[in-house]
């Protein structure tokens, strides 16, 4: 089980980026997926995540509006549209499989691990 985040990069303020986790080793259909984030000394939060069936979603207080969750099940790839991006959303970003309902998300992998991260810095 391979769960690969990619497309982070250094935006500032106010710019756009959209984040790609690539899974593989398991039945990609089945399975919610959920996007962390872990700034330098702070705990790993979850920030969104969505469904197998792509019914459900769920989004943290702070990137509500902002952020946008999405899958392609074809490609087995979640991805994460970020727009108006803001200092504090500077993090390492992860995908993990978690359960996912409108009211919350898991907090630890269901399958596999974290993988990888992606850098996403916001500076002027």
């Amino acid at each position: 089980v391979q769960l690969q985040a990619s497309g982070g990069g250094l935006m500032q303020p106010g710019g756009s980026l959209r984040l790609s986790c690539a899974a593989s080793g398991f039945t990609f259909d089945y399975y919610a997926i959920g996007w962390f984030r872990q700034a330098p000394g702070k705990e790993r939060e979850g920030v969104s995540c969505m469904n197998f069936a792509s019914r459900h979603t769920y989004y943290e207080e702070s990137v509500k509006g902002r952020f946008t969750i999405s899958r392609n099940n074809a490609k087995n790839t979640v991805y994460l549209q970020m727009n108006n991006l803001k200092p504090e959303d500077t993090a390492v970003y992860y995908c993990a499989v978690v359960p996912c309902d409108p009211q919350g998300m898991g907090t630890i992998p269901g399958i596999g691990s974290w993988g990888q991260g992606t850098q996403v810095t916001v500076s002027s």
